[in-house]
């Protein structure tokens, strides 16, 4: 009898004591992926960034048209929002440089969205490369320098893309909340998918033509987020930050 009590002390002695490493091995693993910067990877290469650890970031996508861009610069300006990023693509940069100063001059930050807005999973990695420099020759042309962030066009990438972004220096920055202003749902549910962001979520907007009622809904998401952290672009959200990786095959 005495030596099963004293098995089983035994037994319940090693059972508590890895209790305890689980809870202190668990608590270290979730202090440490809610201080970092959440990204898609894969598993030994390069990465693309969609969610940071401060702030809020509003990115804007421009591909084409000529008339939504302006209003939303103007919009932003009035409510005194003092960063977001602006992923251009060059063929609208080219044709656009009035609007690329404004942007410039109101000191937001610049991203690449490629030149001719085509879906880089269905090409080869030189002319992914091609269409980044091509756009980046734009952004030069217009004194537009150190362009360090890329985007997608369409939004889908593949490890192939990841490996071309990181050959050229360039951070691939997705998103974590999406707005859906391109599919015109209307201004309440483009306010209701943009208010589930937290501190730390890089936001997609529009402003191509495609977009029309963005610059509608801005006034109220700009109100809904100012209580959620302060506006920040994506280059600063990002810095300083390590990184924890979703497998892309």
């Amino acid at each position: 009898m005495n030596t099963f009590h004293t098995v089983n002390a035994k037994r319940l002695k090693q059972v508590a004591l890895i209790i305890v490493i689980s809870f202190f091995t668990a608590l270290l693993v979730y202090s440490a992926n809610t201080s970092s910067i959440a990204v898609f990877g894969t598993k030994d290469g390069p990465k693309a960034v969609f969610k940071g650890e401060k702030g809020v970031a509003l990115t804007f996508n421009i591909g084409w048209g000529d008339e939504k861009a302006k209003p939303i610069l103007e919009e932003l300006k009035r409510m005194n929002v003092q960063s977001a990023t602006f992923f251009l693509s060059g063929a609208w940069a080219e044709r656009h440089p009035e609007l690329v100063e404004q942007i410039v001059k109101q000191g937001y930050e610049i991203g690449n969205l490629g030149y001719a807005y085509s879906d880089y999973t269905d090409m080869e990695p030189e002319k992914i490369r091609q269409d980044i420099l091509k756009a980046d020759t734009i952004f030069k042309k217009l004194n537009v320098q150190e362009v360090k962030l890329l985007r997608s066009p369409t939004g889908h990438f593949d490890k192939e893309t990841l490996k071309v972004a990181d050959s050229l220096g360039l951070t691939l920055v997705h998103w974590s909340v999406d707005s859906k202003d391109w599919t015109n749902p209307g201004v309440d549910e483009i306010v209701e998918n943009v208010g589930e962001a937290k501190k730390g979520d890089i936001i997609l907007l529009h402003a191509s033509d495609s977009a029309k009622q963005t610059e509608k809904a801005l006034p109220e998401i700009i109100k809904e987020l100012q209580s959620k952290g302060s506006f920040i672009n994506v280059s600063d959200m990002i810095s300083n930050g390590d990184a924890k990786s979703s497998l892309i095959q």
